[in-house]
């Protein structure tokens, strides 16, 4: 048996967490002078409220090693492997932190897993571990089969602005938009881990149809897609993305995941994206 621990970059849903007693770390938000951890001093609504009216953007700062040392103090002593499965340490410090609080348990089995992507593809991937974990799938196989599919996973998405990307320095190769950000929808990718530009399109109806097309022609055709919906306060333009790839993937259900606050602060309301995993490399 393993235990598995995440973040709140995951967009986990709290029924699952408890089910499989999964703890949740907390990423941190700061307004201004204050300091809140994400889904236990503030939710999602909340969030969305206070970043409406603030004045001046919001930043995050990953959980401190002390958060982990927390969790491993308790786990260590069932004497079993311990999964940490987090975002890509590209755009978050979650595995440094999760790595350094490791160094303070040099006999327990700590397996700190850097999954290069985030959100509900990280979702993803702790869901499964959970399942083959409680179908009695040994550990050493469940960090392979991790570790085989986070190359086959693919996120784009769509953002109102470029604005809050570019001040919080997560923009990477996406930053030659800029300049022409009022004439165009960009279509952005998560790859190896960072956000990149990959298309631009002239309008949302345009880079919606070709997301939409970018699913179909990209996931696996093997039941193994885990296609899902992820949106930032445009619960609305989500429900429409989901069912047009409901209809196209010929797919009953696709779940509609909340972007996480720590995500939003880089992304900006509005976002819209897709995720899935693909057959191969």
């Amino acid at each position: 048996m393993i235990h598995i621990i995440t973040d709140t970059t995951s967009g986990l849903p709290r029924e699952y967490a408890e089910k499989y007693h999964i703890p949740v770390i907390p990423q941190i938000i700061n307004f201004e002078n204050k300091s809140f951890y994400e889904g236990v001093d503030i939710n999602n609504a909340q969030f969305m409220r206070m970043l409406k009216e603030a004045k001046i953007l919001p930043k995050t700062a990953a959980p401190p090693p002390e958060l982990f040392v927390k969790e491993f103090e308790q786990l260590v002593q069932l004497n079993e492997p311990i999964f940490c499965i987090h975002p890509s340490a590209e755009v978050s410090g979650t595995v440094r932190s999760a790595q350094t609080a490791a160094l303070e348990f040099p006999t327990a089995d700590i397996r700190v897993i850097d999954t290069r992507t985030i959100g509900s593809p990280l979702a993803t991937l702790i869901e499964l571990a959970a399942e083959w974990n409680e179908a009695g799938v040994g550990a050493d196989m469940i960090e392979r089969n991790i570790e085989q599919m986070i190359p086959r996973n693919r996120v784009y998405f769509m953002v109102d602005t470029l604005e809050y990307l570019a001040k919080g320095g997560r923009i990477g190769g996406a930053a030659a938009l800029l300049g022409s950000v009022l004439k165009i929808k960009p279509i952005l990718v998560l790859k190896d881990g960072r956000v990149d530009q990959f298309e631009k399109e002239r309008t949302q109806k345009h880079a919606f149809n070709r997301m939409i097309e970018l699913v179909k022609t990209q996931a696996a055709g093997n039941g193994q897609a885990f296609v899902s919906v992820m949106h930032a306060a445009v619960p609305e333009l989500a429900v429409n993305f989901r069912d047009a790839l409901c209809g196209i993937m010929n797919i009953t259900n696709i779940p509609i995941l909340d972007v996480p606050p720590a995500i939003v602060t880089h992304g900006g309301p509005g976002i819209l994206a897709a995720a899935f995993f693909t057959d191969g490399l």
